[in-house]
């Protein structure tokens, strides 16, 4: 499971509402029957407008700055082997967004009124989305790209050759196209990946969004905060702030293990990928710990998500296989960073 939280951006062409970032999360409605619309929800409500969203999260900023963001979004990916133990996936990540929502709340060290803040401080609004499509950053389309940027030229060439400003064979250009279409190291369904296209399988997901404001509009609710636990002194008197991030995240996978029964790997575990960018060798070391069939779901799950171990690591050679470790350490760092605990 991969859990970004993410600030509101501001400046640019940015705007300072919500009004852009909920009409995005909208774009899977459009053109689709009323009985399959998927509707934005909140811990007691469903079916909330679009409109109400907007509303409720532009009104809730009371005392905020400029240069403060007014609304975070959290977006929850859950892998394709943890969405195989949802039943129905619309109303079972529902289920669960309500109760991570409690995770989050529990995360925070705050007080309002003298009390741990609770799901009921907060203001949020939430959708399930089914469909997901490849961006630029995506590895499928960067190692694509030298292809791309080849066929690209040879299409501008064949529209040369076809106006007379360029001599050349355009059935020989069309098949060095086809050439590389076939060559290109991404495919789906017989065609080469290309950004904006529709990734197959199963790809529900959650998207949330929280007011920075609690529910009443008086107190400041980051989950941004370089802080996880301190007190500070304001107006006079000592405050608790902070936000534990790393709390969040394995509270949210222990509450998605508990409510639909999933086994998780060692490998999935966000503790496990922390441990990896802090300390390789003790990763590597407690992977070949592992009971037999356990290590080899693991190896299996690290090769299709990315981590270490391009093509066959001799597992029996600890040695060489930590070496291998070591090397892809730094190459993947940023992406198991950005994808699994962004802010």
């Amino acid at each position: 499971m991969y859990i970004t939280i993410t600030a509101q951006k501001l400046g640019g062409s940015y705007s300072p509402g919500s009004a852009g970032f909920v009409d995005y999360l909208g774009k899977e409605n459009l053109g689709v029957e009323h009985e399959d619309l998927e509707h934005f929800f909140n811990q007691y409500g469903d079916e909330i407008s679009a409109e109400e969203v907007v509303r409720e999260i532009d009104n809730n900023t009371a005392k905020l700055e400029k240069t403060e963001p007014r609304f975070y979004s959290i977006t929850v990916n859950p892998s394709k082997y943890e969405l195989k133990a949802l039943q129905n996936p619309s109303e079972d990540l529902k289920t669960y967004t309500r109760e991570l929502m409690k995770d989050y709340v529990a995360s925070f060290n705050r007080e309002i009124n003298g009390r741990p803040v609770t799901v009921d401080d907060i203001k949020y609004y939430a959708k399930i989305e089914h469909q997901r499509t490849f961006k630029g950053t995506d590895k499928q389309i960067r190692e694509n790209q030298p292809f791309a940027t080849k066929i690209l030229e040879i299409r501008n060439n064949i529209g040369k050759v076809e106006n007379g400003t360029l001599e050349g064979n355009v059935k020989k250009m069309q098949r060095q196209i086809n050439r590389l279409e076939r060559q290109a190291p991404h495919q789906q369904n017989g065609e080469r990946i290309v950004q904006g296209m529709a990734k197959a399988g199963s790809q529900s997901h959650i998207h949330i969004v929280m007011s920075r404001k609690d529910a009443s509009n008086s107190f400041s609710l980051s989950p941004g905060s370089k802080y996880k636990a301190s007190e500070t002194e304001l107006n006079g008197r000592m405050v608790k702030r902070g936000f534990d991030r790393d709390r969040f995240f394995e509270r949210a996978e222990k509450t998605f293990d508990k409510t639909f029964g999933y086994q998780r790997n060692f490998s999935e575990k966000y503790s496990s990928r922390k441990e990896f960018i802090n300390d390789p060798k003790m990763y590597f070391n407690s992977l070949m710990r592992l009971p037999t069939n356990e290590k080899a779901i693991a190896f299996k799950l690290i090769r299709e998500t990315g981590l270490p171990i391009m093509g066959s690591i001799p597992i029996n050679k600890a040695q060489m296989a930590l070496k291998v470790f070591n090397k892809l350490r730094l190459g993947v760092e940023v992406a198991v960073k950005s994808s699994s605990i962004g802010i």
